[in-house]
């Protein structure tokens, strides 16, 4: 289960009244905040774009710093083409814009699986000047590679992410990006993705700022913290995160055997499947360096069923 934002692009998360609430609120100073703007999905009466339409009347849309792009209506059914143009056709007026978020929802209003997404990646185009972006939601996800100068931090959130949307990200040139995290989900909701997929990432080929790489979320965890294990791009990382996914013994022992992780400022491996003694070797090895090591096993929950052991990634449904 995934919540709302409460913060993006370094601003604390906003919610822009509906209609009937407007006229009696004092609202914020425009960049003060991230501000989402949302449809109300339980009230067909205004769409999102309304919604949008009422917030650029509201606001000094040139002062705005960051927006979260809330539910809109049907997200089970329905891309987010029509906020995507809204947006783009405002883009003129939000001169300031660094922070963009898309499809913050939590399960009330759409599970994380079932907001249908689209190509995401004209909102890229069509602000430059963007520094941080985000998506939730792996359903019809696109993302074609692109090129963009100035965007810092990349966050695709999903219970199953599309292997062509991943070599899509992995192929993008990004020369300004420090922090990037996919959670890459599992099959059981379209996350059909393998570790070469992720490789133009981990030979250390593109990215050259890059310094947090989250690969997370993910039933080949294990698969991931073996390739991890000798990736080129590790050495000039300051944070990478393996969580929660379905990590084991076997993942975690090839990332003692592979090259040295003690220049790491953290490693989070929260939410695994760790046995005691591996779980021991890691704080004696990273601990002992300084490295702020995250081994909380969260609620990683297993059934066995049929003679057979399941296991689960956090953020499925």
């Amino acid at each position: 289960m995934v919540s709302h934002k409460s913060e993006w692009c370094g601003l604390p998360v906003y919610d822009f009244p509906g209609p009937e609430e407007q006229a009696g609120t004092k609202l914020p100073d425009a960049g003060a905040v991230a501000w989402r703007v949302s449809a109300d999905t339980y009230d067909a009466e205004e769409t999102w774009p309304e919604a949008f339409a009422r917030f650029t009347a509201a606001v000094d849309p040139g002062a705005v710093r960051a927006i979260v792009v809330g539910a809109w209506e049907e997200a089970y059914e329905n891309g987010p083409e029509k906020a995507i143009r809204a947006l783009l056709d405002a883009r003129g007026r939000l001169t300031c814009l660094r922070g963009l978020f898309l499809g913050d929802m939590q399960s009330e209003e759409c599970e994380i699986s079932w907001i249908t997404q689209g190509d995401v990646t004209p909102l890229l185009d069509g602000f430059p000047d963007l520094e941080e972006f985000g998506v939730r939601g792996g359903t019809d996800l696109a993302f074609p590679a692109v090129t963009h100068r100035r965007l810092r931090s990349l966050l695709v959130e999903t219970g199953g992410m599309p292997a062509e949307a991943v070599r899509g990200v992995a192929a993008c040139d990004l020369p300004a990006l420090r922090s990037l995290e996919l959670w890459l989900g599992t099959d059981q909701y379209g996350g059909d993705c393998a570790v070469e997929d992720v490789a133009p990432i981990l030979d250390g080929s593109r990215l050259p700022a890059l310094r947090h790489l989250g690969l997370v979320n993910s039933d080949i965890e294990d698969a991931i913290a073996a390739a991890v294990a000798s990736a080129p791009v590790v050495a000039r990382l300051t944070s990478l995160d393996l969580s929660k996914g379905v990590l084991t013994d076997e993942g975690a022992t090839a990332l003692l055997g592979g090259q040295p992780l003690t220049h790491l400022d953290r490693l989070d491996l929260h939410h695994n499947y760790l046995t005691e003694p591996l779980r021991q070797r890691l704080r004696e090895t990273l601990e002992s360096a300084g490295v702020v090591l995250d081994l909380d096993p969260g609620h990683a929950d297993e059934d066995e069923w049929d003679g057979r052991v399941w296991r689960y990634v956090a953020v499925g449904e």
